[in-house]
């Protein structure tokens, strides 16, 4: 229970580390980038969010019931990320209304996961692109949210330390 306890507040956090690692840049460093090859800090930011977005549907569907398939996804996979990068318009995008839904979002998904914490356990099956299929838990997709999370800010900070002054 600890652990899990432990868990839900660095998932919980994720908004504010977000938000305090670019609250004080100016507008234009949003659009920077390692390289030209490489996504913007506004883009990432966007990714961020709609990753959280799209597997909170698989924390209610596990909710919901135990066991099934989680095809989610399916239609998300088809499409290679740097493509939904131009389809979502994440280059022209404010980052306020993103970082809005992704505080809405892991408020909301706290309180339903300490509302329900018998269902931490509760899994699905997801079939991976590639045909590889994997039970996941609700435990496990909290944790590639906190790691997905951290990974991306460390892309960040890279980027910001390639920033003058």
């Amino acid at each position: 229970m600890q652990e899990w306890q432990e868990l839900l507040k660095e998932y919980q956090k994720g908004p504010e580390r977000l938000t305090k690692i670019i609250q004080k840049l100016p507008e234009n460093s949003l659009d920077q980038s390692v390289d030209k090859d490489s996504w913007t800090i506004r883009q990432i930011i966007h990714h961020i969010v709609d990753g959280d977005d799209i597997w909170n549907i698989f924390i209610k569907q596990a909710l919901g019931g135990q066991g099934g398939e989680y095809i989610g996804l399916g239609w998300y996979w088809k499409v290679p990320q740097d493509e939904w990068v131009e389809i979502w318009a994440y280059s022209q995008r404010d980052i306020e209304s993103s970082l809005a839904l992704y505080r809405a979002n892991r408020g909301s998904m706290v309180s339903l996961l300490l509302a329900v914490p018998d269902g931490w356990q509760r899994t699905l099956e997801i079939t991976w692109p590639g045909g590889e299929t994997q039970t996941l838990s609700i435990r496990d997709v909290v944790q590639m949210h906190v790691n997905h999370l951290q990974g991306h800010s460390d892309d960040i900070q890279g980027i910001l330390n390639t920033l003058p002054g």
